[in-house]
């Protein structure tokens, strides 16, 4: 592994060079800021000079959107009956052209390793993920929002990232940990970090909160099944809106539904995000609905990420991003339903 010391002018300058030559993406300065034409949104292209800035915390839309876009092309189709692909359901290619997304933080990298349990064999998640580099940036504090070392991460950690920044003092430190983060800095002359910089790192990374293993694994040893009559759930659904915000800004939410749709004359058929807090997503064509009631959507949301995902691929489908606790309308904490179930009988 390379490590390399940066001040901040020879930071923005990397990143000024990546984004010459390739597609280099970074959180929107500005939460209200429009979408930037093909641009996620609450991303925005680097480049023009404009200096790269940080701001506490994970950025407001999370790394999902470049892996799974929001609606997604899987086929397309023609409609005319004079037309040779008509009755034809046609792949468009995939994407092969490199992205690189600077300034996403460790609790987003993690969620793109764990969104890749379920998405391993999908032919489009991996076909973004093999065109993406990810630059992130450790974190010196943690938001009041913020429990990833609840959930087994750390605001140091660097699992998931090709490059990760830290700041120190009034610099920077690359640590270079994949071939792909390799390539990125190969001959760009940078300054290699000296003994005392490196040990002035591990030192920030040794003083910062660590997975509180033991907390999860009392929660993985409760039997969530036993509770799931337990009357938080009840309470829970009065509170919750069933919006869907919390799924829609959760990094490892992946459900998705697939529509048809025609545009510009050609059908094509699409995915896009749907949200298990939604009533028509269990509804049956029969007309039942297994989870027809608020309360059941609810228990399933915190269900699935604290049973049904762990005792299917081990880790829980949660970060600890803390965005679902930010933007909650009805202010529900998922830190204060994980309390209740370790204490209710």
């Amino acid at each position: 592994m390379k490590v390399f010391r940066l001040s901040p002018a020879e930071l923005d300058d990397m990143v000024q060079q990546w984004s010459t030559n390739r597609r280099v993406y970074r959180p929107a300065a500005g939460r209200q800021q429009p979408a930037q034409a093909g641009c996620a949104p609450g991303w925005e292209r680097a480049g023009g000079g404009a200096p790269l800035t940080m701001a506490a915390g994970p950025c407001k839309a999370s790394v999902k959107t470049f892996l799974f876009p929001q609606p997604e092309t899987m086929q397309t189709y023609g409609l005319k009956s004079s037309d040779p692909d008509r009755a034809l359901l046609k792949e468009p290619e995939k994407p092969t052209e490199k992205q690189i997304i600077v300034g996403l933080r460790p609790c987003d990298a993690r969620s793109v390793q764990l969104n890749n349990l379920p998405y391993r064999e999908d032919p489009y998640y991996q076909a973004n993920l093999a065109r993406t580099v990810m630059v992130g940036f450790t974190c010196g504090s943690m938001c009041a929002t913020c429990f990833c070392d609840q959930m087994g991460g750390s605001p140091m950690a660097t699992e998931g990232l090709d490059i990760a920044v830290s700041q120190l003092d009034d610099s920077f430190v690359a640590e270079v940990l994949t071939p792909a983060g390799e390539e990125l800095t190969a001959g760009l002359g940078l300054t290699p970090a000296d003994d005392n910089v490196i040990r002035a790192l591990a030192e920030r990374r040794k003083d910062c909160p660590q997975p509180d293993s033991a907390r999860l694994d009392t929660l993985k040893g409760r039997d969530l099944n036993k509770l799931y009559e337990a009357p938080l759930w009840k309470a829970l659904g009065e509170s919750c809106i069933n919006c869907g915000a919390c799924t829609f800004i959760c990094p490892t939410c992946y459900c998705f539904d697939v529509q048809d749709e025609v545009v510009r004359g050609q059908g094509r058929r699409i995915r896009y995000w749907d949200s298990c807090m939604f009533p028509l997503y269990s509804l049956h064509t029969t007309g039942h609905n297994p989870r027809g009631q608020k309360m059941q959507r609810t228990r399933n949301r915190f269900m699935h990420k604290l049973k049904y995902f762990p005792d299917r691929f081990g880790p829980f489908s949660c970060v600890g991003c803390g965005r679902c606790v930010q933007d909650c309308p009805v202010n529900i904490d998922i830190r204060e339903v994980m309390a209740d179930l370790l204490t209710v009988e």
